[in-house]
C-alpha cells in the first residue's frame, strides 16, 4: 500500500517505532514540491496526505486515544528532517502535531467524541487572546473576532481560536474549537518568507460556540498512573517556543549543506580558482557547522528541560520557564544569522528565485518574525523577573 492511500484506521495501527523513519522517506518527496509549493502559497496537497499516512500527527494524542506522546527529542528529530526539504512544510508540521496537544485543554468529552472519529486533528491554533471575543448567550458564547497568521487553515478539519471571555473579576482567555466551514477565511497571506504555509487570516462574527466547545480554564484531571499527566504538564510558553524553533534549525543545517556543495562547484569571478580552494570560504564553512552544532546542543538541551518537567524528574519555575523561551529565541536569532552567513559568501546566484537557498533565506527570516522570538519582549521579561526573585542566577 502506498503511503498516501492509508485510511485513518491504517494509520491508528502504525506504531510509534519507525516514526522517524517514515517521516525520514517523506523527505524527498517535500523537497521535490517545495517550489510549487511557493508558487502556490500553500502546502503541497500531496505532501499533507503523505505526512498524514506517516501517522506523525499522532505524535501529541494522548496514548488513551491512540496516540504516541512523544518524547520532544524525538520532536526535534521530526521538525528538522522535514524542514531541511521545505521550511514552510517543517513548520506546518510541527505546529500541526503540537495543535493535537491543545485538545488536551478542553474536556474529556470533547476529547472522546473526536479521537473516536479521526486519529488526529488538523487544525490551525490561533492564540492570541486579543483578536477574539466571547460573549455568554444561550447556554453558550457567541464568539466574534479577526485572527492573523492562521498557520494550517488550508487543510484543517478543525479551528482553534483564542477569546477573551468574562470571568468573574476580569476577562479570561479560553480557546473555541470550531469547524473550518463556520469560519470566513480571507486570503491575505501576500508575504515574502514562509510563503508554501498558506497562513491565511480568520474572520469570526457572532458564531455561536457550544459550552463544551470552549477550553478549560484547568486542563481536565487524569489519574495519576495515566501517562497523559505528561502532555498535561508540558509548559505552554516554551513548548509553544519550541514547536516554533525547529524549523528554523532544519533552515539553518540546509543552508550549510547547499554552502558546502556551492563552493565545491562555484568558479570565482575573473579567476579559474574553485571557492572551496580559498581560505576564506573553508573558514566561512568550518564556522557555520560549528555554529549549527552549538545551536543544535542548546535547542536539545531546551527540549530536554521542558520534557524532563513535564515527566515531573525536575520543576521549571515561572522564571525558568521565561529564560527558556528567551534562550529559544535566541536558537532562531542565531539560525537566522548563520543562514545570512554563508548567504554572503555564496554570491549572485544564489539570489534568483528558483534558488534553493534563497528561498531558505527568506523563510528563517520571516520565521524570526513571530512574536515568540521577540528577544527584547522575552529579555524583558526574563530579567524583572528574575529581579524579582531569590533563585541563584548559576546554581550548582
Amino acid at each position: 500500500m502506498n503511503a498516501s492511500q492509508r485510511t485513518s484506521a491504517d494509520v491508528r495501527t502504525l506504531p510509534l517505532d519507525g516514526l522517524l523513519e517514515r517521516v525520514r522517506a517523506l523527505v524527498p518527496l517535500v523537497a521535490s514540491r517545495a517550489r510549487d509549493a511557493e508558487r502556490e502559497r500553500k502546502p503541497d496537497d500531496d505532501v499533507i496526505d503523505a505526512l498524514k499516512a506517516s501517522g506523525v500527527f499522532r505524535s501529541f494524542v494522548p496514548k488513551r486515544f491512540g496516540g504516541y506522546e512523544i518524547g520532544l527529542d524525538l520532536f526535534v528529530d521530526i521538525g528538522v528532517a522535514v524542514a531541511e526539504a521545505c521550511p514552510s512544510t517543517g513548520w506546518i508540521t510541527t505546529f500541526y502535531m503540537e495543535h493535537n496537544w491543545l485538545l488536551g485543554f478542553f474536556c474529556d468529552d470533547v476529547q472522546q467524541d473526536i479521537f473516536a472519529k479521526q486519529p488526529y486533528i488538523l487544525a490551525p491554533g490561533s492564540v492570541n487572546p486579543l483578536s477574539g471575543q466571547a460573549v455568554p448567550k444561550n447556554g453558550g458564547y457567541e464568539l466574534t473576532g479577526h485572527w492573523k497568521f492562521a498557520t494550517g487553515i488550508v487543510h484543517a478539519d478543525w479551528v482553534l481560536l483564542s477569546a477573551m471571555v468574562p470571568g468573574d473579576d476580569k476577562p479570561v482567555q479560553r480557546m473555541c474549537l470550531v469547524r473550518p466551514s463556520e469560519v470566513d477565511v480571507r486570503d491575505t497571506w501576500h508575504v515574502d518568507g514562509m510563503i508554501a504555509t498558506g497562513s491565511r487570516d480568520i474572520v469570526v462574527d457572532k458564531l455561536f460556540v457550544p459550552e463544551r466547545n470552549l477550553s478549560l480554564l484547568t486542563p481536565p484531571a487524569v489519574g495519576a498512573g495515566d501517562k497523559a499527566t505528561y502532555l498535561m504538564r508540558l509548559p505552554v510558553p516554551p513548548f509553544l517556543s519550541l514547536t516554533a524553533a525547529i524549523p528554523a534549525l532544519g533552515a539553518a543545517r540546509r543552508a550549510v549543506q547547499l554552502y558546502r556543495k556551492l563552493i565545491g562547484e562555484r568558479v570565482l569571478f575573473a579567476t579559474q580558482k574553485i571557492q572551496s580552494q580559498r581560505a576564506a570560504a573553508q573558514i566561512r564553512l568550518a564556522t557555520a557547522i560549528a555554529d549549527v552544532r552549538a545551536t543544535e546542543t542548546v535547542l536539545r538541551a531546551a527540549a530536554n528541560s521542558i520534557e524532563r518537567h513535564a515527566r515531573g524528574e525536575t520543576r521549571l519555575t515561572a522564571v525558568d520557564q521565561l529564560e527558556l523561551r528567551l534562550t529559544i529565541a535566541h536558537v532562531v536569532r542565531d539560525c537566522r544569522r548563520i543562514v545570512q552567513h554563508v548567504m554572503e559568501g555564496s554570491g549572485a546566484s544564489v539570489h534568483y528565485l528558483d534558488h534553493e537557498l534563497q528561498r531558505i533565506n527568506r523563510d528563517v527570516q520571516m520565521m524570526s518574525a513571530h512574536t515568540v522570538f521577540d528577544c527584547d519582549l522575552a529579555a524583558e521579561q526574563a530579567g524583572r523577573a528574575r529581579l524579582e526573585s531569590d533563585a541563584p542566577l548559576f546554581p550548582s
